[in-house]
């Protein structure tokens, strides 16, 4: 059987449906998918119904509610409702939102061979991670090196870093932040703190995009087309997009990298008919950054992160079910699933603080640039 989702990348080999199970023959097992629904997390909504669609006699799928955060209990139902189910061998849990750690657990007190897989994992990395057999999120902290070595490659001098006193005082963000002031100085690139509305105030999310809208253009006009720009917040990004692109100015990435945040909105490109086909994405907003002239200079990762974690997960579960991966967690194995989709520049860390040590389950990862 081929394991690779091709609509999910380009560099995922495409499905033969000849290796899927024949319409009478039942799999021999299931692997369930959980996500959030389509307001909440469409990327990888739309990864699960992928595979869903590719291998209908494997993958079983669930959402967790839209009001997560109140309703734990709603999502501990969710995921022992999947489990109850005898064939299910493995559960990849992608938002991994508050209450997985719960329903892990109370999964566990009776199914306890079941593999769970847990992406973007929203609760403490210690506690989650003695629940779940393998863990997975975003390096957010070395994007304070790899997102300024991006712009030194994209011709920036000046590095803007836009953001607000709130998510100033997140210890993730602030340990960044630390990290671009020193590799801006390394680089020979001016640093400058921009400080912007926050969407969560009395100005609300129209304020904070109206700030960045009137206030790109000042800074272009002070230290040049040259200067990159990065913002902390989800919901800036597209007015950024937009100013970068008209201003002829340097866009490493989003705050979170995928094709499909802030620019399909800031250039108006439709999803319909093309939801999770990563490269077509690409391809239109390779187009539409050509049309403003600014190649070159404006970025992303090659890969919708969220779906890659749903891909990786599943083709892990299913050569773990079938014995070609031996041990639960495996991390040489997991990273080669994750080279396969997203390239060989992809690399992964063992989670580590002064709290919990390192967590030998618990991997951060980083994906290559896509350049526009």
């Amino acid at each position: 059987m081929i394991f690779s989702l091709a609509a999910c990348s380009s560099s995922a080999p495409a499905g033969d449906d000849a290796d899927a199970p024949a319409g009478d023959e039942k799999a021999a097992y299931k692997i369930g998918i959980i996500t959030g629904t389509v307001s909440q997390g469409e990327e990888e909504y739309q990864a699960a119904q992928n595979l869903k669609k590719a291998y209908p006699d494997i993958v079983v799928t669930a959402t967790y509610p839209d009001n997560f955060s109140t309703e734990t209990e709603q999502t501990i139902a969710t995921v022992t409702n999947m489990a109850a189910d005898p064939d299910v061998k493995a559960i990849v849990f992608v938002q991994a939102v508050p209450g997985a750690t719960a329903a892990i657990n109370k999964v566990k007190e009776t199914r306890d061979d079941i593999l769970f897989i847990a992406g973007v994992c929203a609760e403490d990395p210690g506690v989650i991670a003695e629940a779940a057999d393998i863990c997975l999120l975003v390096d957010e902290i070395s994007m304070g090196t790899t997102i300024i070595d991006q712009a030194a490659k994209q011709g920036a001098k000046t590095f803007v870093h836009v953001s607000f006193e709130r998510h100033l005082g997140y210890a993730t963000i602030s340990a960044r932040q630390a990290l671009f002031k020193q590799r801006c100085a390394d680089l020979n690139i001016e640093y400058v703190e921009a400080t912007a509305p926050d969407p969560t105030g009395d100005a609300g999310v129209t304020g904070a995009q109206a700030w960045v809208t009137e206030n790109i253009k000042v800074y272009v006009d002070q230290y040049g087309k040259d200067t990159a720009f990065f913002c902390t917040n989800c919901s800036m990004q597209v007015p950024l997009i937009q100013q970068c692109a008209e201003l002829g100015a340097i866009y490493p990435q989003q705050c979170c990298p995928s094709p499909y945040h802030g620019y399909p909105s800031a250039f108006n490109i439709s999803v319909e008919g093309h939801e999770g086909d990563v490269q077509y994405m690409l391809d239109q907003i390779a187009a539409k950054v050509k049309e403003y002239g600014n190649e070159g200079r404006m970025s992303t990762w090659a890969v919708a992160i969220n779906m890659m974690m749903i891909e990786a997960g599943y083709n892990y579960a299913v050569k773990w079910i079938e014995g070609e991966i031996t041990e639960r967690c495996d991390e040489t194995a997991l990273l080669n699933e994750m080279k396969a989709i997203a390239g060989d520049e992809t690399t992964i860390t063992k989670y580590s603080d002064d709290a919990v040590g390192t967590l030998d389950n618990f991997f951060m990862i980083l994906c290559p640039f896509y350049d526009f």
